[in-house]
């Protein structure tokens, strides 16, 4: 059996529905897939039913975005075995879905006001039945109309880059990374740290091991040797569980890859499912 502990769909920043993603896990062999979509458990209950019909089991789950602020890095931490719709998870993403469709918005009003003839209205038809309008929807709608002809590269940058920021830049105000470990856990989840090798997570483990760190995802296709043996490392000193996935995203994923690819296995769920026993007592 394969496991995928880290997917997204057109609920966030991936441009398939759950069900295409299920069809292109079944062609994979996948039997448990984990739905992580951004700050949202929008969907899951629906995926849980979609994917009895496909014979794939749907480990619920979320990838929360939030922030170092004393190194000023981004820090995602993945939950996983939540309760859709908890009330910890509203009170904090709900706000946070809405700042990253506002600032959206502003993003392309800033593009026009520089001369891309690009409309609101078709990046949000592109990102309809989601939380909300992403980079990836604006970089889709650039596409269509030549300026480019990838979702990452040069203009990418141009547009969005942090430093120096780029034309459309505008920052989020992120929550403590601190406090989206204990709030996957309030909502009943496992709480691991989403790739840290692409952020430069590694030396605030510690700090999220004493909020309530479970798990460390060591395999990632953005990941190279020296970032997975940090990780075991890691694992090996705070008793953390070894996760990995593929952080699927379909055409919006920054390299193309297949759902499925980097697990680590079934064992890696059993370890999972014991600590949200665990986490239960």
């Amino acid at each position: 059996m394969k496991v995928e502990f880290h997917c997204h769909t057109n609920i966030s920043d991936c441009p398939l529905s759950i069900e295409e993603v299920l069809e292109l896990a079944l062609l994979q062999n996948v039997s448990h897939l984990a739905i992580t979509n951004h700050d949202t458990t929008k969907g899951l209950e629906e995926a849980g039913k979609v994917g009895k019909k496909y014979g794939i089991e749907i480990i619920p789950g979320i990838e929360v975005s939030g922030y170092d602020f004393q190194r000023e890095r981004r820090v995602h931490i993945l939950g996983y075995f939540i309760e859709p719709g908890h009330a910890a998870i509203e009170a904090v993403c709900g706000p946070l879905v809405e700042q990253r469709h506002e600032i959206s918005k502003e993003m392309v009003q800033r593009l026009i006001d520089s001369g891309y003839d690009i409309t609101w209205e078709r990046c949000l038809e592109i990102a309809r039945g989601g939380t909300g309008v992403y980079k990836q929807h604006i970089m889709q709608v650039l596409i269509e109309k030549k300026y480019t002809n990838s979702i990452y590269g040069s203009l990418y940058k141009k547009i969005f880059n942090r430093k120096p920021p780029g034309i459309a830049f505008i920052p989020m105000q992120y929550i403590d990374a601190k406090e989206a470990v204990k709030m996957i856990r309030q909502a009943g989840g496992v709480p691991v740290l989403a790739h840290p090798g692409q952020y430069g997570n590694f030396e605030i483990v510690p700090e999220l091991v004493e909020a309530g760190l479970e798990g460390i995802e060591v395999w990632h296709p953005l990941h190279n040797k020296e970032h997975e043996a940090q990780g075991k490392q890691l694992a090996g000193e705070y008793d953390l569980v070894m996760t990995g996935g593929s952080d699927f995203h379909g055409a919006y994923g920054e390299k193309p890859v297949l759902i499925g690819s980097k697990s680590p296995g079934i064992e890696t769920l059993h370890a999972l499912q014991l600590r949200k026993e665990r986490l239960k007592v």
